[in-house]
């Protein structure tokens, strides 16, 4: 494991090909703001013509080891002093410097965005099921389980039919858990109503 570290730290002097700073923060923004979904073919085709790269087997252990250090400045809640901690000794220190100048600018920024990304699930006003049973003797027991979810505030509620073949223990087990989801959003519409 350590070995495999070592090897994709060493990707990271590839950054040095670029041409300024601005190209560095520019790579560092595109990675966050594909954090979902990741790079498509044209940001992959503008990273490669930044650090004069002429394919991707350089390119993605590169990407891999900015992103990690991305997560852990971001999802770590790591102090901006402690960024440069994140780096290995064998990191160029000029490298060092300017990585976690950049991780420093953008980590509030992220953080937010993180933050945002959360504050969709407590809008949760209601969850509501039903389960199917439905036996024959040539099939195992398949649980229909109808789920819907609905917005605070909003009137429209998403309806989904959801199938697939459950032993009794492991529905008993499930059932059990979507009880309590159900009663941890409750809880939050009576806490927020409380305080509203």
């Amino acid at each position: 494991m350590e070995h495999h570290q070592q090897t994709l730290w060493g990707h990271l002097p590839l950054l040095v090909r670029a041409n300024s700073k601005e190209s560095v923060e520019h790579i560092l923004q595109a990675l966050w703001r594909t954090r979902k979904t990741g790079l498509d073919g044209a940001d992959r085709e503008i990273i490669r013509a930044m650090l004069q790269l002429d394919n991707d087997s350089d390119l993605d252990p590169l990407l891999v080891c900015l992103r990690m250090l991305i997560r852990r400045c971001v999802y770590e809640n790591i102090n901006k002093e402690d960024i440069q901690k994140l780096f290995p000794s064998e990191v160029l220190p000029e490298l060092q410097r300017l990585l976690t100048l950049l991780l420093q600018k953008f980590q509030r920024e992220w953080q937010e965005d993180v933050q945002k990304d959360q504050v969709t699930l407590p809008r949760l006003k209601a969850m509501t099921w039903k389960v199917e049973n439905q036996e024959t003797e040539l099939t195992d027991p398949v649980a229909v389980i109808n789920l819907k979810l609905q917005n605070d505030g909003e009137s429209n509620a998403v309806d989904m039919d959801v199938k697939f073949q459950l032993s009794k223990d492991t529905l008993d087990t499930m059932l059990k858990s979507m009880y309590c989801i159900r009663d941890q959003l409750s809880d939050n519409v009576e806490t927020s109503n409380r305080n509203a």
